[in-house]
């Protein structure tokens, strides 16, 4: 299909369901002043989302607009990824409701299945992940192996054709309304660690599975814990060989990275525009230090997002990213940390006391938030190393030698 009749059809079905996006700009002190980087919700509000979402996910996917680029096989339109792009910034055009709930699913699950899953997987879950019908989750950090993921030690045991899972996972995102499940497991601990990993699908409704909400420190609880006990996982359900989950992980900590990193929290979710509002609220707008402070973000942010482009760019074309990637995630958590210290020299003792004042104490919620950010998707330490060793060709870290 020609692009400009694919966009004729987009905008067609959009301007019937959905409406144009108005320049809606308030106010300093108007309506709600809180700035999160985790939208904290109750249960009830978690799940009136995720019906509203699923409800427009299959009225977009019927159309064929849910997976423009993906094989028709599986329930893709078989189309471009050009079109895909010109489906993008249409729907940006619309209010529609937010897809947040499939983040994880659509940007880290599916493409490993794709990638890895065995025919019967991507028969039975590809379609339904790009439709709304199933959520995914990820399941790879563990109390001990976070880090460091090739130390994790939830096991699985084969018993003919089934894999019995016993074990722990933490901070695992949306895991409380997931209906399948990645996880990472360990199936010889006989071999060097990184060699004895089996990746498998996991129906997060069997019996065994117990999800725990944490609370964090911004007052929400949007991340979990989940125990397995003697959950049984068919064979068909395994992404990979036996023991070659190592590769299965890098497929998806590679689509987490660029997710995290590639997404609008790469300059966050707000522009720099708000906090020279601030800073106007504030009477510090003249402040010599506060401005060079925002044309460091600014300088940082806009950075970010070309290189970020450019690696989108690459995988739309179906080519390997090269450093792009690697810096994407770091390059958002060094934004992020630029953003707490400006509000930190703006708002001083405002950001710890509430005073009542409209938009000030409000942003302590975004700065505690923070920290979260420099551990999911890889921690910076771990990133820095990843830089320094794969894309400079520096010399590996020396290695702990056991006492």
């Amino acid at each position: 299909m020609e692009l400009d009749q694919f966009e004729a059809e987009a905008v067609a079905f959009l301007d019937r369901h959905a409406t144009v996006k108005t320049d809606r700009r308030t106010a300093w002190g108007e309506g709600s002043d809180r700035v999160g980087l985790f939208e904290e919700k109750t249960r009830e509000q978690e799940l009136a989302e995720l019906a509203t979402a699923q409800a427009w996910r299959r009225q977009v996917f019927d159309a064929g607009f849910g997976w423009i680029s993906g094989p028709a096989v599986y329930g893709g339109r078989g189309l471009s990824a050009e079109h895909e792009r010109r489906w993008q910034a249409v729907q940006a055009r619309y209010r529609v409701p937010s897809g947040t709930v499939f983040a994880i699913g659509l940007g880290m699950v599916a493409p490993t299945i794709v990638a890895h899953g065995t025919e019967s997987a991507k028969q039975r879950y590809l379609r339904g992940l790009y439709r709304g019908d199933v959520v995914g989750c990820q399941l790879f950090s563990e109390p001990g192996a976070g880090s460091d993921l090739a130390s994790l030690q939830t096991k699985a045991e084969r018993d003919g054709d089934v894999w019995v899972i016993n074990g722990q996972k933490v901070w695992t995102s949306g895991a409380q309304f997931s209906d399948i499940g990645e996880i990472l497991c360990r199936t010889d601990p006989a071999v060097p660690k990184h060699k004895g990993i089996t990746g498998f699908l996991v129906d997060m409704r069997a019996p065994g599975v117990e999800v725990r909400p944490l609370r964090q420190m911004t007052g929400g609880a949007t991340f979990n814990e989940v125990f397995f006990t003697d959950v049984e996982v068919p064979d068909d359900h395994r992404l990979g060989d036996v023991n070659a989950g190592w590769g299965v992980a890098l497929t998806t900590l590679m689509s987490e990275r660029a997710a995290i990193g590639g997404g609008a929290a790469s300059g966050a979710s707000f522009g720099v525009g708000q906090l020279i509002e601030l800073a106007r609220h504030l009477g510090r707008q003249g402040d010599p230090l506060l401005r060079q402070q925002l044309a460091d973000l600014w300088i940082n942010i806009h950075v970010a997002r070309i290189t970020n482009l450019r690696a989108m760019e690459k995988l739309q074309a179906g080519q390997i990213p090269g450093p792009e990637l690697s810096t994407a995630k770091l390059a958002l958590t060094n934004n992020l940390q630029l953003i707490s210290q400006f509000l930190s020299s703006a708002l001083g003792a405002r950001l710890i006391a509430d005073s009542g004042e409209w938009g000030t104490y409000a942003w302590a919620e975004l700065v505690l938030g923070v920290p979260g950010f420099r551990v999911a998707g890889g921690t910076d330490e771990v990133l820095r190393n990843i830089i320094g060793e794969r894309v400079l060709g520096l010399p590996k870290e020396p290695r702990a030698v056991p006492s």
